[in-house]
């Protein structure tokens, strides 16, 4: 079985803190990228869902590359999303994150146009072979409207030499499990509850939104799960359970900022259509994250 992670074991992807007057936070920008890298972390998506990428622009997009590499550095993986429902944007799109710095790209599947799986191909061909840095392709159905089909995966994966990675927040492990078994792509669990589910059928990382808050354990968990100890993975999931049930009690980014603030880190506000948590919803939060093991400072 491959277990090889091309970009690292412990992703997460980040949000985008903004001011009270909508303007991106820039130096809280910096401040979790710093963050994540201090608890962890061998790589960081931005501008993703969890950055709110729907909602900034595609010149905000690329100075959020800009400033999270020169954060990080050469030893932390930067992978920006550049995924978007027209191939052409998403063409140009990746070619500018390329030269805003990004070290991989990660795309999602078309969405709300629904395409047939010959279209969906042929977008995920047309932007790699506008690149040459290597593509994660993002798996989430429950967002986009429709999915990548296994053959698709397949015939991608074993056709396109930068298409190297597959986020998978599908949802549906029998059909993930069919997929590592046919051709062998490194999966990374995109939704938190089920990473521990997704490495016992051979997943070799996660892109989280709990990384956030609780990177060092999930970290553990993989350091562990690799080394032999399903016993302690599992012991950790458990303790983990109100965090991952926690944090997407509504829209994942809104309570992902609010929890970065009780933290004492710079979450900011969002941007409409999304909303700030109520004041009951980051009270329910903060239980959860207590629950959870979480130290809080606010």
């Amino acid at each position: 079985m491959n277990t090889q992670a091309p970009f690292g074991r412990l992703l997460t992807a980040m949000v985008t803190p903004f001011n009270n007057d909508g303007a991106i936070d820039w130096d809280g920008v910096a401040k979790l990228a710093q963050h994540l890298v201090d608890i962890g972390h061998d790589g960081i998506a931005v501008n993703g869902t969890t950055g709110e990428a729907p909602t900034t622009k595609s010149s905000e997009k690329l100075e959020i590359i800009k400033v999270v590499k020169s954060v990080v550095g050469p030893k932390v993986t930067v992978i920006s999303g550049a995924g978007d429902n027209e191939t052409s944007y998403t063409v140009d799109q990746a070619k500018r994150s390329q030269d805003a710095g990004a070290d991989a790209l990660l795309v999602v599947t078309p969405y709300y146009n629904k395409p047939p799986q010959a279209g969906i191909e042929a977008h995920f061909r047309a932007v790699a072979a506008a690149t040459n840095l290597p593509i994660m392709m993002y798996d989430i159905p429950g967002r986009t409207g429709a999915e990548i089909e296994s053959d698709t995966i397949v015939k991608l994966f074993e056709s396109v030499d930068n298409l190297v990675a597959l986020k998978d927040a599908k949802g549906d492990i029998a059909a993930t499990s069919w997929v590592i078994k046919r051709c062998g792509i490194p999966v990374y669990s995109g939704d938190d509850i089920l990473n521990l589910p997704l490495l016992s059928v051979g997943a070799v990382g996660f892109v989280s939104v709990c990384g956030h808050t609780v990177g060092r354990q999930l970290k553990e968990m993989l350091d562990v799960w690799f080394a032999g100890n399903a016993q302690r993975a599992l012991e950790i999931h458990q303790e983990l359970l109100p965090v991952f049930t926690g944090t997407f009690r509504t829209q994942g980014a809104i309570l992902t900022k609010a929890a970065m603030t009780l933290m004492g880190l710079p979450g900011g506000t969002t941007r409409l259509p999304l909303v700030d948590a109520t004041k009951a919803q980051v009270e329910q939060l903060r239980k959860d994250l207590i629950a959870g093991g979480v130290t809080l400072k606010n």
